[in-house]
């Protein structure tokens, strides 16, 4: 192990035993608890919407008044504080490939694709964000490799946004009629070139944007969508003609849950897919995975002329090691680096 990886599994360790203790406050079980790690976009929704309407339904349905801890990040961050002991009863990912790493490492026994949707609870799509008046004229991925722009982007390393990021950014060179794998490669160095600011997760790079750094944002669509619904958006919504839908799974952590949690986890799990909680999910700025006419709940959302999926490049595991490992790590990264 390198000093640096230990520098890194030494601070999992101690944030995990900083937070152990407040989590095992609630596992004395005397009122039902649930402990559930997402990625930072899914916090306001999940908190403020999803889990107040889930504790009034279980007080009707058992009388019990359920507790909950919660915890969200860089959903990386998520999958390694769960990996080195965080007690999670349920996740929620940015995208399953964190799925399949906890299931490498025997904390998820279950196969989550036999779930409703695959485990998916909901999706957004990745869009642009730009300054007032879209100074720069940006309107797609390929305009952000004009000299001079400057893009605030999430970070790869840690970031579940950044990966859906640099999926759609390939498909959008890749996938239209004309496009190909070398078209991706020219296109994607003159955009990474233009990358001036890494955020630890798509929350921590809207906050260095807020701060005043870049011309641009690549993020969720869910980020503009919630504040503009609010009045609370200072900027301007720019969606690609082509662009990735993200899809964030669900999924029990089965080392963490005792039989007697079980039908409690289950029950929330199967809350996620409710026409209640998919009303809840849109009301907060994401698409239903359910019933798209739920979208039409929500006057915010564009029209995108072209959208695809994870499947179109082959699924998670396929997508990860040519485009994210093979592609984008040791080409486009190893010929940006000064």
């Amino acid at each position: 192990m390198t000093f640096s990886k230990m520098v890194v599994t030494a601070c999992l360790l101690l944030l995990v035993a900083y937070t152990w203790p407040i989590f095992s406050h609630g596992t004395g079980r005397s009122s039902p608890t649930l402990v559930i790690y997402g990625f930072s976009i899914l916090e306001e929704v999940i908190s403020s919407g999803i889990l107040p309407v889930f504790q009034k339904r279980w007080r009707e349905q058992t009388g019990e008044e359920v507790r909950f801890y919660t915890s969200f990040a860089g959903s990386g961050t998520v999958t390694n504080q769960i990996r080195f002991g965080a007690p999670a009863d349920v996740a929620l990912f940015s995208h399953t490939l964190d799925a399949h790493r906890l299931k490498e490492a025997g904390l998820i026994q279950h196969d989550w694709t036999g779930s409703p949707y695959q485990g998916i609870i909901n999706r957004t799509p990745m869009i642009l964000i730009v300054r007032q008046g879209n100074p720069k004229g940006l309107s797609s991925f390929e305009a952000l490799g004009q000299p001079g722009v400057g893009i605030v982007h999430p970070d790869p390393q840690t970031s579940g946004g950044a990966l859906w990021a640099l999926l759609a950014e390939y498909g959008a060179f890749a996938l239209p009629e004309g496009g190909s794998p070398g078209a991706a490669h020219a296109g994607m160095i003159d955009l990474w070139r233009n990358v001036i600011i890494l955020g630890s997760s798509a929350r921590a790079a809207r906050t260095q944007f807020e701060m005043g750094f870049g011309d641009v944002l690549i993020t969720y669509e869910q980020e503009a969508v919630k504040d503009l619904a609010r009045g609370k958006f200072n900027h301007e919504m720019v969606v690609p003609e082509w662009t990735i839908y993200t899809e964030h799974p669900a999924i029990a952590i089965d080392r963490n849950i005792s039989p007697e949690e079980r039908p409690l986890v289950e029950a929330f799990l199967d809350f996620l897919w409710t026409e209640e909680a998919q009303r809840i999910f849109v009301e907060y700025g994401f698409r239903s995975i359910t019933d798209p006419r739920l979208d039409a709940e929500n006057p915010s959302f564009s029209k995108i002329p072209h959208t695809f999926t994870v499947d179109d490049l082959g699924g998670w595991p396929q997508a990860y090691a040519e485009i994210v490992e093979g592609f984008w790590r040791k080409r486009i990264l190893e010929e940006v680096r000064p």
